[in-house]
């Protein structure tokens, strides 16, 4: 059994990682994060079976990650961490998502832990939706433009005119049309790394179908399997193929 284990503080996350050691010795540790953007990245890398993520992390909430797994239709089993006993935790008490106030306590994680072996299952996307109303301040509007470098030229691109993000090593590389959607293709270079951008962005007007690659929602127009299997993401207003990776397959299923 593949586990994830996230929190932003060194102690917490050295704590509970020893704490699994000792309830849990068949599991296999495979990653561990330190902000919400790497857990999502490192999930995508290990396709873990079950997470242990803290609620309240920089960037990307562990609730969000755990919506993002939900909504990937991967069978992982969640187990929020928390240093506060919110009250709306108890919600998910009786449920297959389950969660441990830190500091942890052996009994404690070893209830969880035989919860998750007994009863594996997806983590609820309305649930936590509703979770996250409850216990997340409303996260500030999305950038209207982007600052991107075009050679020696820094460019201001509308974020309505962006197809896509792609990361580019340390880079983004933003695919954009230049004076709006029936002006040329062009792309040009972001300082900012994709994982950070993830959180930038609103869920509604951007869809990830890669590790790699964000889609304008709107720029979606058909996902076809090629004859080895993979599947390929057509665009609206732009003749590039996109790839869509496993976690993100069950985003296009035929009614």
């Amino acid at each position: 059994m593949k586990l994830l284990i996230a929190d932003d503080e060194a102690a917490p996350r050295e704590q509970l990682a020893e704490a699994l050691a000792a309830v849990w010795p068949q599991a296999r540790i495979v990653a561990q994060a330190e902000h919400g953007a790497d857990a999502w990245d490192l999930w995508l890398e290990h396709q873990p079976e079950v997470c242990f993520l803290d609620i309240r992390m920089p960037g990307l909430t562990g609730i969000e990650v755990a919506q993002r797994i939900a909504g990937s239709g991967m069978p992982t089993a969640v187990v929020f961490v928390s240093a506060y006993g919110d009250h709306a935790l108890a919600a998910f008490d009786a449920g297959a998502v389950d969660y441990v106030v830190k500091p942890v306590q052996l009994a404690r994680l070893a209830q969880a832990v035989a919860r998750v072996r007994q009863r594996p299952a997806r983590v609820d996307a309305a649930q936590l939706q509703a979770l996250l109303a409850q216990l997340q301040p409303l996260r500030p509007p999305q950038p209207q433009s982007l600052q991107a470098s075009v050679g020696k030229e820094v460019r201001l691109i509308p974020l309505d005119a962006v197809l896509y993000f792609e990361s580019d090593a340390r880079y983004t590389r933003v695919v954009y049309r230049d004076a709006g959607l029936d002006g040329p293709q062009r792309d040009a270079l972001l300082r900012t790394p994709l994982k950070d951008w993830l959180a930038q962005l609103d869920p509604q007007q951007f869809t990830q179908v890669h590790r790699s690659v964000i889609v304008a929602t709107r720029q979606m127009l058909s996902a076809q399997r090629d004859d080895e299997g993979c599947m390929w993401l057509r665009l609206r207003d732009s003749p590039d193929r996109l790839p869509v990776s496993r976690p993100f397959q069950p985003l296009f299923k035929g009614q």
